[in-house]
């Protein structure tokens, strides 16, 4: 018998700075944290080292008792403390929603109603949604975490809310990189910048950049999310309340739009995606990650090149009198050889044969 492995201790990879903001929320509020640190099995010797890691787990145990103990779910990062409960009644007020979209617009305008210090939106813009948190107020040394919290509890509910991974196309900070801004990319699954030197800082196209609009952190993601209905309800809401800490921590594996991505991609890229080495950049996904999760959606990159390019291939034969060789071109192959050989595959027909058979039909090609 083969031994049993013996099981991989749990990563510390969270950073020692998250606990640091919650003992600056005990230290606001006159109150001693050693009980949360030692829920978490943090010391406070520990606790004072900048450069050191905790576990999810520990992050999640010392949250968790954080909030309770101070009643406040933003942990000092917010002039007015959000009570215990609060962010379940806001994805409460949203579980009703036909689609995320307005999901996400409920939630940010409820949150307006209990905070004056951030304004959140979603606005739509060039077919990206642009998920943004504005700074009205300094939030002066509760600001990296309170941003960042804030940001990655909605992306954890948007994720939650459909039960799908949302693969981020930019996450932008308004503030400059922390020491742990290694940390960013496994928290938002997507490239993160920070600092306001390399983007525009518009509010909107009709909004010119001022000064303060510098103060804007965003999640920009495809906007086709945002159409997609909610797959939860009030009894799987109680569920997730009894750990809802687990979100901030939580990796969706599948991505539910991903499919239609990689369709779409497919479609407006035709001669520039021949392999997954070509196409995985555009989604920002690594060749390795696109074909797993296509293996756990039961398809693979081959089968979606297919549809899209019968589907491309028929509608030109159908519909126009380019020549075979452009039809093959304008549908992704790189010759008219491999392009007869696949339609054939597909139809029965040749392109030519195909058309001849439209046409007698009385369906002419223009």
């Amino acid at each position: 018998m083969r031994p049993t492995p013996a099981k991989r201790p749990p990563v510390a990879a969270t950073p020692m700075a998250f606990v640091q903001a919650m003992l600056r929320a005990y230290a606001a509020q006159e109150k001693s944290p050693n009980k949360a640190l030692e829920f978490a099995q943090i010391t406070p010797v520990q606790a004072k080292k900048l450069n050191t890691r905790i576990t999810a787990m520990q992050m999640e145990r010392i949250s968790s008792f954080a909030m309770h103990e101070l009643n406040d779910e933003s942990l000092g990062c917010l002039s007015r403390p959000l009570p215990w409960g609060t962010y379940g009644m806001l994805v409460r007020a949203s579980l009703t929603s036909p689609t995320l979209g307005v999901a996400l617009k409920r939630w940010c305008r409820h949150h307006s109603l209990m905070s004056d210090d951030i304004e959140l939106s979603v606005q739509e813009r060039d077919g990206k949604a642009h998920i943004r948190l504005r700074e009205l107020k300094d939030l002066g040394e509760q600001r990296e975490f309170g941003v960042l919290s804030i940001l990655r509890n909605l992306y954890g509910v948007a994720c939650w809310l459909i039960d799908s991974r949302i693969t981020l196309e930019q996450v932008r900070f308004a503030f400059e990189a922390p020491a742990h801004s290694a940390m960013y990319p496994l928290m938002f699954q997507g490239p993160v910048q920070f600092g306001n030197s390399k983007w525009d800082g518009a509010l909107s196209k009709d909004q010119p950049a001022t000064e303060e609009a510098f103060c804007i952190s965003e999640l920009v993601m495809n906007a086709s999310y945002l159409n997609l209905p909610l797959r939860r309800d009030e009894a799987a809401l109680q569920r997730m309340l009894e750990t809802a800490l687990t979100l901030t921590v939580m990796q969706y594996r599948k991505d539910r739009l991903l499919l239609t991505q990689v369709k779409q991609t497919l479609a407006m890229h035709p001669q520039d995606t021949h392999s997954a080495e070509d196409l995985a950049p555009l989604l920002n996904l690594s060749p390795r990650s696109l074909h797993r999760q296509l293996k756990e959606e039961g398809t693979s990159l081959q089968v979606l090149k297919d549809e899209v390019r019968r589907e491309r291939a028929i509608e030109l034969l159908q519909r126009t009198r380019k020549p075979i060789k452009q039809v093959a071109e304008s549908a992704g192959f790189q010759n008219e050889k491999s392009f007869i050989r696949a339609f054939k595959q597909w139809t029965g027909q040749t392109p030519a044969a195909f058309r001849d058979v439209r046409q007698s039909s009385g369906k002419a090609p223009m």
